[in-house]
């Protein structure tokens, strides 16, 4: 009797161990399948995109980076940091338009795909605030310095301190002080004063201008990264900061599941956390197109009658490199960067 119950037993633990050896290389065999898919489809390649239209230069310089199977995160970086120096954009870095006291203040964050954040507001003098947000990042145990506290923290650093109003900004302010008119205006947060065309804000000289500059981008080994950096809306009350360094509302980042980036009216990105609601619908299985879209419904529902004289629009990748993005007014555009194209321009989806 004791033979026939070890014989049983026996053929028990075989036919056991051979059925979890065939799960096993049946798991191995769909793993290596899927793997083998997502190389096929393109997943996984490096891949960086960014809000307006000035994201094409900015996404050249972070494609310098990814293309020599660079890091994400030094990616953009080095991305953003083209128009923060460009004394002709108004809305970001060293030339931007500054509030209603004449001083250029900026906001800038940055995010890898470990959570890992830095950020600075309403930091003045120190032409590159991403760098400082790094900065923080690394080589604090904050997240966020603000005002005079952050360029305290700047010039410890050895950033150097300078005059960021630009002639042109200075005589755009003086204009705008004739009449002090405060109006967000949709596609750009350079606030009018009185002088319009066909909804954006007119400037000197009849140029437009847009807002932040958030930029998304994934690397070779599949690594994910963000930044966002901005001057804010012209002539704003002295000490606002908008979402673009506010983690979970301009920008963030998870690396199980995409990044998200935010453009627009930042008063309302942050009421909603903007960035977080669209990486976490993405997690619950939409795509980042849909997850956008949602992200954007849900500031139309709450504010049905603003949100038709205002913009906000969100951008989104997940871990696989798939991009998306929508917006409440049409205008909106984002720029497209990878091995088959480095100077794409795409007009997102809108809700009007």
């Amino acid at each position: 009797m004791a033979d026939r119950r070890d014989f049983l037993k026996a053929s028990l633990l075989g036919a056991s161990a051979m059925a979890w050896a065939g799960q096993a290389m049946a798991g191995q065999t769909m793993a290596s399948t899927s793997a083998k898919t997502k190389q096929a489809g393109g997943a996984m390649k490096p891949r960086v995109i960014s809000t307006w239209d000035f994201g094409i230069a900015a996404n050249q310089a972070a494609w310098a980076v990814l293309s020599k199977n660079g890091h994400a995160l030094d990616a953009v970086e080095t991305g953003v940091q083209v128009p923060e120096a460009d004394l002709k954009n108004h809305s970001v870095g060293r030339a931007g338009y500054p509030d209603r006291d004449g001083r250029v203040t900026l906001d800038a964050s940055i995010m890898d795909a470990d959570g890992n954040c830095g950020a600075v507001a309403a930091l003045e003098h120190i032409a590159h605030p991403i760098q400082v947000a790094r900065r923080v990042m690394e080589r604090t145990p904050h997240v966020l310095l603000v005002g005079d506290g952050a360029l305290q923290f700047a010039q410890e650093q050895g950033f150097k301190k300078e005059e960021l109003l630009t002639p042109e900004s200075e005589q755009a302010w003086h204009e705008w002080l004739k009449t002090a008119h405060y109006q967000p205006s949709a596609n750009s947060e350079i606030l009018d004063y009185g002088r319009r065309d066909q909804g954006k804000g007119s400037l000197p000289g009849g140029k437009d201008n847009h807002d932040t500059i958030g930029m998304l981008a994934i690397d070779a080994q599949g690594r994910l990264a963000g930044a966002c950096t901005t001057s804010g809306m012209a002539w704003k009350l002295h000490g606002r900061v908008g979402d673009s360094p506010i983690i979970g509302a301009g920008l963030y980042v998870d690396g199980d599941v995409g990044a998200a980036t935010s453009t627009g009216v930042g008063e309302e990105v942050i009421r909603n956390a903007g960035s977080f609601l669209v990486v976490e619908l993405m997690r619950q299985g939409r795509s980042p197109q849909e997850a956008c879209r949602e992200a954007v419904m849900r500031i139309v529902k709450r504010r049905p009658h603003a949100s038709k004289d205002l913009q906000v629009g969100f951008l989104a990748m997940n871990r696989e490199g798939e991009i998306g993005a929508w917006a409440i007014q049409p205008g909106f555009s984002y720029a497209v960067c990878d091995a088959a194209k480095q100077d794409g321009l795409v007009p997102a989806r809108s809700v009007y």
